[in-house]
This record gives structure tokens, sequence and C-alpha cells, in this order.
């Protein structure tokens, strides 16, 4: 073989090798581009719809993170309060064919895609999704159709202004936020609150009304009464232990029990009054004593504007020894009883007031031991008095009302003849005018003056007659302070022979001051005037107390008051002067 074949051979297998690389490279270059235009070709229609699904995942994450950081931010902000629920962006919210935003869509998003294969920014071509990228947009569609049974099995309300769709059409406005928080599940409970709806504050943290007197008595409840004992228990020092114009001066123990009950009735009302005071010597002039009153007042209405008033009293105390009846030798002054009672009817017809008055007053004196051992007896004193009062008054204005009346009695001892042979029985008859005045706490009680006069059956004995003086106000200038007076006019009867008897005119005017909340002072003032019938003889009694209080608490405090009493008399051995100090504890409840 020559040696130009076997170049020839070299030159045609370089040629093929040279051929088939050519190919095979052609072949490379046009391997790729064949699987695209078939999946191209077999895709065809639906790669917009690729394009859009992948849109919408987009913006359902974007959503759904925007969310969960407002969430986040609420839930700071509230404390422990729920965090509100938000609705993500429908899906259905894409572009039109015009290109317009939409309000569910970012700048982050895709341009979308066009027909136009030369525009600026063509769409790109949607990578290949992995297993993990399909498994997670197969979740979010799952939890996205969970969330939408929830709504409409919760019904949702729906803000008006925010309207999502399902289609692919977008009617939302192109400039409302993006990220415009969903109106909640619970929002619409959350109502404002009623202000009288309120938690009210706990009883014990209420303020307490300020009481007008920490110190008062709270009292006892005893059945539909409440009872206010107080109990007085100290020593008294004074000149005079009996007040006689030859009295020595003594230490004394004095005792002193007061009490009052007041009814707790819907209708009708009662009082009850009482006091005890005991007296026993522990040196000096030797003094053994008690006297005390209880007294009792109900209050009934009846019908056709009728009112009853009923009084009980019972009253003993040993006479004193200034009485106009002397008796000379006696160990101890004897004990007069009194007994009496009043049953009235009052009537108001307009502004006329009538009142109808009847009342008996019965005394028992004592009988008096004489220091040889002798009893002297005094049943010739003892008598009983019948009233009959009939009051009519003109009702001016609420707060005063001015008034007349008029007065029979008649008066019968028990004896229709004393030791003396006296027949002191008598007839009484009274007149008096006067003003009634109700000004509340500030002023309220009445005045009145007249005449009285008492004939008695023997002719032997003049009468006793004379003016007539009685009182009962009580006058409030300040809080606090209370200015009381009292007058009244007595006629006394004697069985000394050829003697008549006397009219004892009596007055007292009394102040209580509450200098603070646990100290009250108090003070009085007092006259008497005994004018004695059928001769010119006359007493004149003046005396002046003051004391004061001090509450260690509600129920205890330390009491003392000072006393001094005089009398002038133009009568020989009826002059005395008594000074006295007190010094005790008083209890209360």
């Amino acid at each position: 073989m020559s040696k130009a074949q076997p170049e020839k051979k070299k030159g045609r297998k370089g040629k093929a090798v040279c051929a088939l690389l050519l190919a095979t490279s052609v072949f490379a270059l046009l391997r790729p581009a064949l699987p695209y235009a078939q999946e191209t070709e077999l895709r065809g229609e639906v790669s917009e719809s690729a394009i859009l699904d992948d849109q919408r995942r987009k913006t359902r994450q974007l959503s759904i993170a925007s969310s969960q950081d407002q969430a986040t931010t609420g839930a700071t902000a509230q404390g422990d309060e729920p965090a509100p629920t938000y609705q993500p962006a429908s899906p259905g919210a894409i572009p039109d064919d015009t290109g317009t935003a939409t309000a569910t869509g970012s700048i982050f998003d895709p341009p979308a895609a066009t027909d136009d294969p030369f525009a600026d920014n063509p769409a790109p071509v949607p990578p290949r999704r992995s297993a993990s990228a399909r498994q997670r947009a197969a979740d979010e569609d799952k939890a996205q159709d969970e969330a939408a049974d929830n709504k409409k099995t919760r019904k949702t309300p729906v803000d008006s202004t925010t309207t999502a769709t399902t289609d692919d059409t977008d009617t939302t406005e192109p400039d409302q936020d993006t990220n415009r928080r969903a109106v909640t599940i619970d929002s619409a409970d959350r109502l404002p609150l009623d202000p009288g709806a309120e938690r009210a504050e706990a009883i014990e943290g209420q303020d307490r009304k300020a009481e007008d007197d920490p110190f008062a008595a709270t009292g006892i409840r005893l059945g539909s009464f409440v009872i206010r004992p107080t109990l007085e228990q100290g020593l008294t020092a004074t000149s005079n232990a009996d007040s006689s114009a030859d009295g020595k001066s003594a230490l004394l123990s004095e005792t002193a029990l007061r009490f009052n009950a007041v009814s707790d009735w819907a209708e009708n009302s009662a009082v009850i009054d009482g006091y005890g005071i005991f007296r026993n010597t522990i040196s000096g002039d030797k003094v053994n004593d008690a006297q005390g009153r209880i007294e009792g007042q109900l209050n009934v209405d009846l019908d056709n504007e009728l009112r009853a008033i009923a009084k009980l009293g019972y009253e003993a105390v040993p006479e004193s020894a200034s009485s106009p009846v002397v008796i000379e030798g006696t160990t101890s002054q004897p004990v007069r009883q009194t007994i009496d009672g009043s049953l009235a009817v009052e009537k108001d017809a307009g502004k006329m007031r009538f009142a109808l008055t009847g009342a008996v007053e019965h005394d028992i004196y004592g009988d008096a031991k004489l220091s040889n051992g002798t009893v002297l007896s005094q049943k010739d004193r003892d008598s009983t008095l019948y009233t009959a009062t009939l009051r009519t008054g003109y009702e001016i204005s609420p707060a005063i009302t001015p008034f007349t009346e008029v007065e029979v009695g008649r008066r019968l001892y028990d004896q229709r003849v004393d030791s003396s042979g006296f027949e002191r029985s008598s007839t009484r008859l009274g007149a008096r005018a006067g003003v009634e005045l109700d000004m509340g706490e500030k002023l309220a009680g009445e005045f009145s003056a007249g005449w009285l006069r008492e004939a008695i059956d023997d002719d032997r004995l003049s009468a006793i007659s004379g003016a007539t003086v009685n009182a009962d106000l009580k006058w409030s200038p300040e809080r606090g302070t209370i200015i009381g007076l009292t007058g009244q006019t007595i006629v006394e009867g004697t069985t000394t022979a050829g003697e008549s008897g006397d009219i004892l005119y009596s007055g007292r005017l009394t102040g209580e001051r509450q200098i603070r909340a646990n100290l009250t002072g108090n003070a009085a003032l007092g006259a008497d005037w005994r004018d004695y019938i059928g001769s010119d003889g006359h007493d004149l009694t003046l005396s002046a107390e003051a004391g004061l209080t001090w509450w260690l608490n509600r129920y205890a405090g330390l009491t003392t008051r000072v006393r001094t009493e005089k009398q002038t008399s133009n009568l020989e051995g009826r002059d005395y002067t008594a000074n006295s100090i007190f010094l005790g504890v008083k209890v209360q409840r």
C-alpha cells in the first residue's frame, strides 16, 4: 500500500470525527430548548394561571406575616387581654387586565404579566416548584379553607369599608391600606360600660357619716324599747348636809341611777324616764335618805285628726327642811309620795288647735319620827287634786301658735277636818294665755302666764290666789349648746292652824355645752319665791351649779360639780346656806 492511502484514510477519519463533534454540539445546543418548547406547548393556556397562583401565594404569605406582627404588638400592649383576630386579604384580589394595582397587592410583588413581548419588564417564567414548596402551598390552602369555614360558623361581622372577593375580579378601592386591621370576632361585644354598672366600693371602705355626739350612749335593746341607763358614783363634801338652818357638814357617798327608754314602734310612741339618788354619810352629820321618780308617756294617733296622750308617774322624796310645814324635833325628814296621771285628747281643725286634758295628783305624807321616840302622823295632809283643762289655739304659722287655757279643779283631803279643826278641801279655778313655739332644734316649747285661785271650804281661811307663770323652753343658739328655761307655779297647802298655805314660784335656767367631743360642761341657775297667804312672810332661795364631764371612752367618764344654795326669809329660823362639791365616775350604756 502506498503512503498516500494511509494519509487519505486519516483525512477521512478526521472529518468524520469533526462531523460527529459538530453534530453532538448541535444536538447539545438544541436539546435544552426542546423540553421548554414542549412544556410551553403542553401547558399552553395554563401558564397564566400558574403565574396568578404564585402571586396569590405570595400575597397570602405577606398578609399572614403582617397579621402575626400586628397580633404580637397588640398582645404586648394589651397585657393579659386576648389578642384580636385578623382576616387575611382575599386571595381573589388580583390585577385586572388594565394593570391597576389591587388593594391587597405589594410593591415587592412582580409586575403583572402582559401580552407585549417587548415590554420593559417582561413577566418572568415561574420556576418549577419543588416538593417542599408544593407541600407548603397545600398547607396554606388548607389553613385558608379552615379559616373560611370558621368565619362562616362564627358569623364574623364584615366591615362595610372593606370588600373581599373570592373570584379573580378585584372591586376594592386602590387607595385602601393593604394591611388594614380586620374586624375581630369579639370586637362587636366590647361595648362601652354603663356608668351605673361599675363595680361598687366595698361596704367597709365607704366613708362613714360623722356622729354628732361620738360619746353618746348607744343603748340596750329590750324588746321593742331602747334603754339608755346611766350610773353615777362619787363622794359629796357639803357644809350643810340636810339644808336646814342648823345643818352641819358631812362627807357623803352619793349614788345616782338614771335611765331613759324609748319605743321603736312603726306607729305611736312611748317614753319612760326615771332616776334614783341614794345618799349615806361617811363622816359628819348623819344622813341616810333616798329619792326617785319614774314617769311614762304614751302617744297614740286616733282617727279624724285626733291624738291621745297618756301620762303616769310616781315620785318619792324626803320633805325638805325648808318646807313651809316645820316639824320640830324630828330625827329625819318624812317621805312624801306623789302619784300623778293625765289623759289628753288633741284635735286639729284647719288652723285651730283644741286640747282637753284631765289630770289627777295624789300626795301621801309619811309619818315623822321624833327625837323622843314617838311618831307623828301626817295623814291629815294627804290630799288628791282633780283638774280639767281646755286649751284653744290658733296657728299663725307652723312655728307660732298662741293659745288660751281654762282650768277647773277640786282638791279633796283624805280627812275632811284636820287635827286643828279646819276643812281644807278647796275649789280651783285658773286661766292662762301663752304661745307655743316650734322652730325645730333652734327653739321649741311654750310659755304662759295667768291667774290661779283656790277657794278653801272653811270660811275662816283665806283663798289662795295669785299670778301664775309657766314655761318649758329649749333654745340652741349654736350646735353643741342647749339653753333651757323651766318655770312653774305650785299651790302648797299646810296644816298650821289659821294659815291657808302659800304659792311657790320656781324657775330654773340651765345650759349645756359640748366643749370638745369628750368634754361636756353644764351650768344652772335657780330661783324660788314662796309667798305665804294671809301674812307678809316670804322665802327667797337662790342656787347656782356648774359641772364638767370628761369621757374616757363611750361608756365611762369622770364627772365633777360644785353647787351653792342660799335661802333668806323674813320668818325666824328659816335662813340657811349650803355649799357642796361632788367628784365621781359616770358609766353609761
